[in-house]
């Protein structure tokens, strides 16, 4: 009896023991998703106890503190968003794994921000109001609160349902919104806005076509040569030398602003000299490396996986040099003003500020990245190393080609846009092709047709919810700040 009470007792606690390990493990499921917030929070928590530091006793050191806070709070969305253009081809492509991609990015993106970060942001996001109509310096920071307020809440919802969306536009329609609620219609500048809606549609239709061709000459000299190995051995070195001379005259132009300014045909003249020198690198290399391999389309791709790489890396470091001085720009400008009192169309950014932006960034790809990058890469079309580099090849040449011809354009719209360029490419081949060699009777080619039809290269759903995104974000952010801005201003 005493043996049988005993091995009952072992059951219940055995019962016991097996609920509460159910219940460790449910309350581990439940954390899990609560653990990358709590990092942001506190994150941008330490980004507020550094500007207190700074400016805790100063004249509207609150203000300041305040703005730290939201400007940390809009970093971790660029780094949730906007880093997934530069690293989601080379993920979907398989040439660098997610931890690979994620740590890469954040290296390249904080030493861009750091290094050559923009020293001189322009504060009304490059003329969108005038700063004469803005009545004094308390409600220009109020206004430049609700602009970054309203641009990181867009992000955010943005990375939320999945769509990549440009962080220059979210900004531009935050500074647009509180600018028409702080002085009306008439303090926006309707020229540059209308300049800005037309990069809605250069900026992807541009790096689509780029890409697309691109794409199309790989698979006419490589892809469809008898002797693969041996075109790839001709025209592999001639890409990535084009690749090479395209990111080194990007970079002398958008990326060392803040160590030497240079002018484009100077920075065609430096991308034309690393081009060559890269070219008479790149021969023996790809000779070595294609020695032994197949006579086959997937022995080709690898000849672009490390160049891919490469390219993803620069990409991240111009990205860092470049967008992150207008997204802390709002925050400069508070500081700014209310250190001096006065505000300016342009402003120094603070060191302290730029790390903001830098460590910020890094925080969003590491906790919220692999979300867009995964979109990017693999969601939106079927990526494979030449398509990939394809896509990182059109964004350095689109964004030289917009700077050359004076267009505002979007790193984001390029880097996406060349994804679709190189999906509907693909459809529009495979449609093709698929004409050439179906020769069945009627009643069998239409059952192929729908058939075929069916097998999109493009999600269709993707597409209309990133293009949907894309035509709603300055206004959106522009609602949203003016909302931001009449509370603030009124209840405040």
């Amino acid at each position: 009896m005493s043996n049988m009470t005993t091995k009952t007792r072992w059951q219940a606690l055995d019962s016991d023991l097996h609920r509460i390990s159910r219940v460790e493990n449910a309350s581990v499921h439940v954390a899990r998703p609560m653990l990358a917030p709590g990092i942001a929070l506190a994150f941008i928590a330490l980004a507020g106890l550094s500007a207190a530091m700074f400016f805790g006793q100063a004249d509207g050191g609150l203000i300041v503190v305040a703005a730290a806070v939201f400007g940390a709070y809009m970093a971790v969305n660029i780094g949730a968003n906007d880093v997934a253009n530069n690293m989601g081809p080379a993920v979907g492509a398989n040439a660098l794994t997610m931890g690979g991609a994620i740590v890469i990015a954040a290296l390249a993106e904080s030493a861009g921000a750091l290094l050559a970060g923009g020293d001189v942001v322009s504060t009304i996001s490059k003329g969108i109001i005038d700063p004469a109509s803005v009545q004094n310096s308390e409600v220009f920071i109020w206004a430049m609160m609700a602009a970054l307020i309203s641009s990181a809440m867009w992000v955010n919802l943005a990375t939320w349902v999945g769509a990549p969306v440009s962080t220059t536009h979210s900004v531009v329609g935050g500074v647009m919104g509180a600018g028409i609620a702080a002085a009306g219609l008439s303090a926006v500048s309707w020229g540059t806005m209308s300049a800005i809606a037309a990069s809605w549609v250069i900026s992807p239709v541009l790096g689509g076509v780029i890409a697309a061709g691109f794409l199309a000459l790989i698979k006419s000299k490589i892809q469809y040569q008898d002797d693969k190995i041996a075109a790839a051995r001709r025209w592999v070195p001639i890409l990535v030398a084009v690749m090479a001379a395209a990111f080194a005259t990007y970079l002398s132009v958008k990326g060392l602003k803040r160590i030497v300014k240079i002018e484009l045909e100077m920075a065609l003249l430096i991308g034309l000299a690393s081009g060559l020198l890269v070219w008479s690198v790149t021969v023996p290399w790809v000779r070595r490396k294609s020695e032994g391999l197949e006579n086959r389309t997937k022995s080709v791709k690898t000849l672009f996986g490390l160049p891919l790489v490469i390219s993803a890396t620069f990409l991240s470091f111009a990205h860092g040099a470049n967008d992150v001085a207008n997204a802390v720009g709002p925050l400069a400008a508070i500081v700014h003003t209310a250190e001096f009192g006065d505000f300016v169309s342009k402003v120094a950014i603070p060191s302290w500020v730029m790390v903001i932006g830098a460590f910020g960034i890094s925080f969003g790809l590491f906790l919220f990245g692999p979300k867009l990058i995964r979109m990017v890469g693999s969601q939106i079309t079927k990526l494979n190393p030449m398509r990939a580099f394809c896509v990182a090849l059109s964004a350095a040449i689109t964004v030289i080609v917009a700077s050359w011809l004076g267009l505002p354009v979007s790193s984001t719209h390029i880097a996406v846009g060349a994804v679709f360029g190189v999906g509907f490419y693909r459809e529009w081949h495979s449609d093709r092709r698929w004409k050439q060699t179906n020769r069945q009777r009627p009643a069998e080619q239409r059952l192929a047709r729908e058939e075929h039809q069916r097998r999109k290269l493009v999600r269709r759903s993707h597409f209309m919810t990133i293009v949907a995104a894309w035509v709603i974000t300055v206004p959106a952010a522009a609602a949203m700040s003016a909302a931001i801005f009449v509370f603030l201003t009124a209840f405040i």
